[in-house]
């Protein structure tokens, strides 16, 4: 059988996770490969060379991409980089990992977008599947490379897409496409949030009769992206569902094609209900049934770094939300909830802070960090006590000095990790380790 990329020499732009997956992907379904990298390729050379795959490392050039009939960016490369200047200049089609997915899956595919809740939401949505009886798979952006998944046996594929990963695609036509919310992020890669909107549309571009997009009813901003789907259009909220709606009576999340109990979600934020009933509303636009969408949800504990408690010293709680990297996820970690001390800062993104202004009532307090520090400060200073810590560990402990009787310390940081910790995971690993060992010691001083 005739691979999907027969007689193509591929250059791959990075040997990350995600560069070396397509270049395994790329090899299996006959191309020939090359991988540029800007730094040094490590293991990643040694293991692509018992493929055949060439891998240049310590930057690009030009001639990396002679004899090349197309390139496949890792999705962290930005539009305007040289290497792919280059390609553009010699007239090779850039494809990105949605669209080597999109050319080799067999099977139908679901995804997930938005700025906010995308894994939990996947993960939700693969429960939701698999409890029907499906072989059920997530990919994409949560970590298994979506081509990959693409090449293995299964009924469907639910994808987290990236705003990344949206731009470079062509093809890609989910069978159910979900707009979680949307809210400026990673301006400093997209140049403006205008740019960022429109790659996050691109979801449901393919689209058409037969397919469902599901958006969010409660957010403005991307509502009218939502409507602009040129599909079958439902939609998700955290009020009384309408019909075809899935949503939120008396604290309990409802079919409203059907006035189904679907049971409650655990942590009660509006963050995590609104997932729910994405997740809710996805699976029964694929025909999932009202008890497995239930029994998939029942249960249901989102991966770690998203809000989970990990100490508590005295009554007052340490909470992780290390995944909340832009001020839209940190005021929905927030929530309803008083008494906060709130540890915030790193790499903003090129984001603008100042509507975290809108949690300034809720907070007892704020603990700056990173460099984005100063930011911060200027959001809350007047507002909130604040005070500046140099690392994660003296974040932690000044946030327990500033914590009302029975508060919460809140790691939502607004912003990327990547100015003091290699991903968010190793901040909230770092947060936590430090809260355990205030728990160790006992009584505030």
């Amino acid at each position: 059988m005739t691979g999907a990329f027969e007689g193509e020499h591929a250059v791959v732009i990075g040997a990350g996770i995600a560069g070396v997956a397509a270049a395994r992907v790329l090899t299996a379904e006959g191309a020939t490969v090359l991988v540029s990298e800007a730094g040094s390729a490590g293991r990643a050379a040694e293991d692509l060379g018992e493929l055949g795959v060439e891998v240049l490392d310590g930057g690009h050039a030009p001639g990396h991409l002679d004899g090349a009939t197309l390139v496949v960016p890792s999705p962290g490369v930005p539009p305007g980089a040289e290497i792919l200047g280059w390609a553009r200049d010699r007239g090779l089609p850039v494809l990105g990992e949605m669209e080597l997915g999109a050319r080799i899956a067999t099977v139908p595919y679901l995804a997930v977008t938005g700025t906010n809740g995308k894994t939990t939401t996947t993960q939700m949505l693969t429960a939701c599947l698999r409890s029907a009886g499906l072989d059920a798979v997530a990919c994409g952006n949560i970590g298994r490379p979506f081509p990959a998944a693409a090449r293995e046996s299964h009924d469907v594929l639910v994808v987290e897409v990236s705003s990344f990963q949206l731009v470079t695609q062509t093809s890609f036509h989910p069978r159910v496409s979900v707009l979680l919310n949307l809210a400026p992020d990673h301006l400093d890669w997209h140049g403006s949030f205008e740019t960022y909107a429109k790659a996050k549309a691109r979801i449901h571009e393919n689209q058409g009769p037969g397919d469902v997009h599901v958006g969010n009813r409660d957010d403005e901003g991307s509502a009218a992206l939502s409507r602009s789907a040129p599909c079958d259009v439902r939609w998700f909220t955290l009020a009384e569902p309408s019909t075809e709606e899935a949503g939120f009576a008396r604290g309990r999340l409802v079919a409203g094609w059907s006035g189904a109990d679907l049971g409650t979600v655990e942590p009660d934020t509006p963050a995590m209900r609104a997932d729910a009933a994405a997740s809710a509303a996805a699976a029964h636009a694929f025909g999932i049934d009202d008890e497995a969408i239930a029994r998939g949800l029942e249960g249901f504990a989102p991966a770690a770094h998203r809000g989970e408690a990990v100490a508590s010293v005295d009554g007052i709680r340490f909470v992780d939300n290390s995944k909340a990297t832009n001020p839209h996820a940190t005021v929905a970690a927030i929530g309803d909830a008083h008494g906060v001390v709130l540890i915030a800062g790193g790499d903003a993104k090129g984001v603008d802070l100042s509507p975290l202004i809108a949690i300034a009532g809720r907070l007892a307090g704020v603990v700056t960090l990173g460099a984005a520090a100063g930011q911060v400060r200027t959001v809350f200073e007047g507002r909130v006590p604040v005070r500046d810590a140099g690392s994660i560990e003296e974040a932690a402990r000044t946030a327990l000095e500033m914590a009302p009787a029975d508060g919460t310390v809140l790691l939502a940081p607004a912003c990327a990790s990547w100015d003091m910790f290699r991903d968010y995971t190793e901040r909230g690993d770092r947060f936590a380790a430090a809260a355990k060992a205030l728990e160790k010691e006992g009584a505030r001083t």
